[in-house]
């Protein structure tokens, strides 16, 4: 490999490591600068609408955490997490069917950095990780970061394929590749809104149990389920060959920055190990904010009217969905925050969005969910921030440009490249939407 040499622009570029030249800015994070103008109907971020949080009672908690254990919330802690966060998770996880200790569980910065770290501990450059098509966007730039090479395997209406599965860990073990684990999202999958069917999750365990894989499993969206509380997680099937990640990010609030990793014995040690190299410790005053909060509230309440609000929003990105776009065909979500649109044959979801956005309606693009750069026929739209009334007249702009879109493909062709994909479910009935 020729050496790289500096730049006017850049005199340390011949200095950078050479995972650094790897990086670059995620498609939804340079989407933030105009969606969050006030006039653009955002259906790209996925956050999590709190307008509904108790702010008065986390105000008098806030004060009374400072009054009564300042000195001790604000100081530095363990670098596994409070000892009293890490026994509110356990609890927190029983509703996925996980049983496990608090010594199992690594509090973490989001579960962003969990990911991070459960990436740094075990890809080498070239190894493999095999992830859903499509897959989160975050969960690629952290593998993109340090050099593993994601192969993708499909994903249907209910979820990830195992037989596509199985045959692709089989394929790479024939060519000699190294897998080190699959990374899933089953609930209400991000961005396909998908969930891994109840019958195929110990069918992916013992798939990947059987070719010696860890599996990632991450799970932020999985206790909002708009029919209840959500299916046997994948860690429920066998605890030493799984690593559960988990967030309060969307059931809570985003801004304490309180995630986890639940992981076999060795790992866990390996893992608090790379989070004190990187951060000494998580933040203790979030910690503690958030275990006052699960002590003194019906937390579990506040998740079920966010699972109402969304629901709510949800029905509306359907039937504007179904009034306006009806030629198209999109995923029907039954939780979680996104759902997964397939766009008319010749039409680039990823050259589109700058008219969108002149538009003044955002979204993502498919692209942004492939290792390969592929999925320019989908678009992620999220329904989880913004009102019922603003999703609806996003969708109404949207359809304006697609089709225009579609006249000026039909008039010129196309310049999308052709990737072969067939979309995840047909186009909704009128009794799905």
């Amino acid at each position: 490999m020729p050496a790289r040499t500096g730049t006017r622009l850049d005199p340390w570029f011949s200095s950078y490591a050479e995972r650094a030249h790897g990086m670059r800015a995620s498609e939804i994070r340079a989407l933030f600068a105009v969606a969050s103008r006030p006039e653009v109907v955002s259906l790209a971020g996925g956050m999590p609408n709190i307008s509904g949080l108790p702010m008065d009672f986390l105000a008098d908690m806030s004060a009374r955490l400072l009054r009564d254990r300042g000195q001790e919330a604000l100081q530095y802690g363990s670098g596994q997490g409070e000892v009293e966060m890490r026994e509110h998770i356990v609890e927190v996880m029983r509703y996925d069917g996980v049983h496990a200790h608090p010594d199992d569980v690594v509090v973490t910065t989001g579960s962003q950095q969990a990911l991070d770290l459960v990436t740094e501990i075990f890809i080498d450059p070239g190894d493999v990780v095999v992830a859903e098509a499509p897959s989160y966007v975050g969960a690629l730039g952290v593998f993109r970061a340090y050099q593993a090479d994601v192969v993708h395997v499909p994903m249907d209406g209910d979820g990830l394929i195992p037989d596509a599965l199985d045959r692709t860990l089989t394929a790479l073990k024939a060519a000699g590749r190294r897998v080190k684990m699959l990374y899933t999202v089953p609930n209400f999958h991000n961005p396909a809104g998908v969930s891994m069917a109840e019958e195929r999750r110990p069918q992916v365990v013992e798939i990947c149990r059987r070719h010696g894989v860890l599996i990632l499993e991450d799970n932020p969206y999985g206790l909002l389920g708009f029919s209840g509380d959500p299916l046997p997680s994948l860690k429920s099937f066998d605890a030493d060959g799984v690593v559960y990640l988990g967030s309060f990010s969307k059931t809570f609030a985003p801004g304490y920055r309180v995630g986890w990793a639940a992981a076999p014995h060795a790992v866990r040690e390996k893992l608090v190990l790379a989070s004190e190299a990187a951060i000494l410790s998580p933040s203790r005053l979030s910690q503690l904010s958030i275990s006052a909060y699960l002590a003194g509230y019906d937390w579990y309440g506040q998740v079920k009217q966010f699972r109402g609000e969304y629901e709510t929003r949800r029905d509306a990105m359907m039937s504007a969905l179904d009034e306006y776009l009806p030629e198209l065909s999109w995923t029907v979500p039954e939780g979680g925050f996104y759902t997964w649109v397939t766009l008319p044959p010749g039409l680039d979801a990823q050259a589109m969005l700058p008219r969108a956005v002149t538009n003044l309606v955002a979204y993502v693009s498919g692209t942004a969910f492939y290792a390969d750069g592929t999925g320019h026929d989908h678009m992620r739209l999220s329904f989880c921030y913004p009102t019922p009334e603003r999703i609806r007249e996003g969708v109404r702009r949207l359809a304006g440009v697609i089709r225009s879109e579609a006249e000026l493909v039909e008039m010129f062709g196309t310049t999308r490249p052709a990737d072969g994909r067939e979309p995840l479910i047909d186009n909704p009935s009128p009794d799905q939407t």
